[in-house]
């Protein structure tokens, strides 16, 4: 029997992302700009295939196949004929769904392994008997032949994703260490590029290390081309090692993204929308992560949009270091009702900030008032779907020039609504609270710690001529008393400096600061909650949170002591802190449950939270603002490092407590996404039903119009890096 852990159960919930109406209200030309928006954000997002594990793309382009032959229905008949049952063909229905919203057979949020819930010859022999295999048999025989065995393969290192020993990566070779990755970041700091939109491959030729540094771009020439001035590419020497910067990365995919973002700007709104596809465009083009910078800095001047989108190498949760984009992009409606709310909470953010418990020369020097719109979520390309989301990423951007905040309304209706039966670790008279208020108290959450979240704290920076951005002769650290000592330097950044923890470091100071400003009233009030109604939200968002930080014993492994999701590790941080504030303000204790198995209680004492936890959130906040902004990598990894262990002595066994948790976890729900297609000149939405075969069909149906030659890319792509994956002789 396979862990539980490692393959998605059967009646995993499956939602469709409803955006129906949002969509009918557009005009025919923002209709036809969503429509090639989202062509180059589902192309790209074919990126995150090849950037999840070796075998990813390869097991979609067998999926594909069998899929635009027959239907889930049709097949369905085959696999009754061949010997599966029923269940052991919703289980592969239900993998093949999972490949597809994950993009690739790790879980976008945990980061381990998933594999059919069947047994490989039951597979092997539906592979066989399908339409695509009995019209191509040696092509399916030799894609089946290079996937089978890692579809199934749980070895140690296989299960989840990490750096060397700890998982599989492919933002690094196989052959790479933390080491190598903290020597490429240097040289990538030397020559002022950014790591997000790159790739680290180690070479040996004849004893001698040679690193290539690979860039994501449709061009492959390495040369100036088509105007260029210069280029980042060429073979440098660093700290006696060598270094190739190249490009040409995922060139296919970055050639179809560029095709659809200029169809795109033919329908553009206004010159900002126009000049951000330029930007961007040139950027997946050439590989220039500057350019991103100046699409950026277009698309946060271009207030307000009815359609707003973000596209790119965005987040880097995955890459084991840290500072790595995985590709994403998005497209959405401006819900303007949903909006007004958050329109209110920035018109009183520069009031909230101030009561931030840090000194004011941490805060920005001015609060650049970001939009902040309420979306329903049109297509959302990449390994999954967030609830909220801040960017740019780009530190120096956010500090001077401003970001945009976006509440993902039409995920947050259906992500996050729970069965009372499903509801575990609380007690029995809170659960009708919960349900009642999950929903409002998470979108109070959600604009908090994006806004005034991530929005919040200054980073002391002296650029590459000397100039600081604060008065050291003046500025006094908090937490020592004494002047502010350190700080970040010429082309370091948050991602550079904290790496590996800077993720989970910063979603936890976003979410302490919902915590801590979900306690004003004011804020309550322009969502609409006061008196008992107020009171019962901060209960549940607080109870919420404390839950939260139970559930990421999920997400933790012990071999490896490693956590494996950002948000989840910052949630556990946040209930060690409340749990050591002590006085009775959170209790959790291990119990047996109704049907005799290990179980778990959760209490929060409801009464003490604007004393007891207000005070334990204030003081863990300020510590971790003034780490972050005088770059105290240090003093942030001991206080983080220390709050996030996992052991089994103290008052909480958490190794034992965690075992509990995986008995009783719920899967992640998966999205139907709805395509668009042109009819004539004008747009259609086509829908899909909330279902395993709607998330298939939507899928086989999205890239109909070139699918034997994207399919042939990929499995090119694919097959050019096989050789660097795994350690052996030729690449160590």
């Amino acid at each position: 029997m396979v862990d539980s852990q490692y393959y998605l159960p059967n009646d995993i919930g499956i939602s469709a992302l409803d955006c129906r109406e949002a969509f009918r209200l557009l005009s025919p030309q923002e209709k036809m700009y969503a429509h090639y928006l989202s062509r180059a954000s589902w192309y790209g997002g074919l990126v995150v295939l090849l950037q999840t594990s070796p075998e990813s793309a390869n097991i979609f382009v067998l999926l594909q196949r069998i899929f635009r032959k027959e239907t889930p229905e049709e097949l369905e008949k085959v696999a009754a004929t061949v010997g599966l049952s029923s269940e052991e063909y919703k289980a592969f229905l239900v993998y093949a769904a999972g490949l597809y919203a994950n993009m690739g057979n790790y879980k976008s949020f945990g980061d381990t392994k998933f594999v059919p819930n069947l047994p490989k010859d039951k597979l092997e022999a539906l592979v066989r008997a399908s339409q695509a295999f009995q019209e191509k048999p040696v092509e399916m025989e030799a894609l089946w032949n290079n996937s089978s065995t890692l579809i199934f393969s749980l070895e140690d290192r296989q299960k989840q994703l990490g750096l060397g020993d700890k998982g599989i990566t492919t933002y690094f070779s196989g052959n790479c260490t933390l080491e190598d990755a903290e020597l490429a970041q240097r040289f990538l700091d030397s020559k002022k590029l950014s790591a997000y939109n790159t790739r680290l491959f180690k070479r040996s030729d004849g004893g001698k290390v040679c690193y290539e540094v690979r860039l994501a771009s449709a061009v492959q020439k390495d040369c100036a081309v088509d105007g260029e001035k210069e280029t980042s590419c060429g073979t440098f020497t660093f700290e006696d090692k060598e270094f190739i910067v190249k490009r040409g990365d995922y060139c296919p995919l970055m050639e179809k993204v560029c095709f659809y973002l200029q169809q795109a700007e033919a329908y553009a709104a206004n010159e900002n929308q126009q000049k951000m596809l330029e930007q961007y465009r040139h950027s997946f083009n050439f590989g220039s992560v500057e350019s991103h910078k100046e699409g950026s800095r277009f698309w946060i001047k271009d207030k307000g949009p009815i359609v707003e989108s973000y596209i790119g190498f965005i987040e880097s949760y995955r890459d084991p270091f840290g500072s790595r984009g995985e590709f994403e992009g998005f497209v959405a409606v401006v819900n303007k009702a949903m909006s007004e709310r958050f329109t209110k909470l920035v018109s009183s953010a520069e009031v909230l900030l101030s009561e931030l418990p840090w000194p004011q020369e941490f805060e920005k020097d001015t609060f650049l008032k970001p939009d902040f719109t309420s979306l329903d979520v049109l297509t959302f390309a990449g390994s999954g779907i967030p609830a909220g989301i801040n960017i740019p990423n780009y530190d120096d951007i956010r500090q001077s020039e401003g970001f945009k905040n976006v509440s993902l309304g039409n995920v947050l209706a259906v992500a996050y609504a729970t069965q009372k039966e499903k509801l575990t670790f609380l007690k029995e008279e809170d659960k009708d609270l919960f349900i009642k208020w999950k929903g409002p108290s998470f979108e109070v959450q959600v604009g908090l710690h994006e806004l005034l979240g991530h929005g919040s704290g200054k980073l002391f920076v002296q650029d590459h001529k000397g100039k600081l951005n604060f008065n050291k002769d003046k500025v006094i650290n908090p937490e020592t008393g004494e002047l502010v000592s350190s700080w970040y330097q010429g082309s370091e950044t948050w991602d550079s400096k904290f790496s590996t923890i800077a993720s989970s470091y910063e979603e936890c100071r976003a979410e302490c600061v919902g915590l801590y400003l979900c306690l004003n009233k004011e804020v309550l009030r322009i969502f609409g909650l006061e008196g008992q109604d107020a009171e019962d939200v901060v209960y549940i968002n607080w109870l919420s949170m404390v839950r939260a930080g139970l559930l990421g014993l999920e997400f933790y492994t012990p071999e490896s002591k490693n956590w494996r999701q950002a948000h989840m590790q910052a949630r556990f941080v946040i209930l060690r802190v409340l749990l050591e504030a002590g006085e009775g303000l959170v209790g959790l204790k291990e119990v047996v449950g109704h049907d005799g198995k290990p179980d778990a209680q959760i209490t929060l004492d409801r009464t003490k939270i604007h004393t007891v936890g207000k005070h334990a959130i204030q003081r863990f906040l300020c510590k971790l603002q003034v780490f972050k902004s005088t770059a105290d990598v240090e003093g942030g990894r001991a206080l983080y490092d220390g709050y996030s262990s996992v052991g089994d002595s103290g008052a909480n066994n958490f190794l034992r407590l965690r075992e509990t948790v995986l008995l009783r976890k719920e899967a992640r729900k998966m999205f139907v996404q709805a395509n668009t297609k042109v009819n004539g000149d004008h747009v259609e939405l086509v829908e899909y039903e909330s279902s395993a075969a709607g998330l298939i069909r939507s899928f086989t149906e999205r890239f109909q119009e070139d699918a034997d030659q994207l399919e042939a890319d990929l499995l090119e792509l694919s097959k050019k890096d096989t050789p660097c994956w795994y350690k052996s002789d030729e690449t160590s």
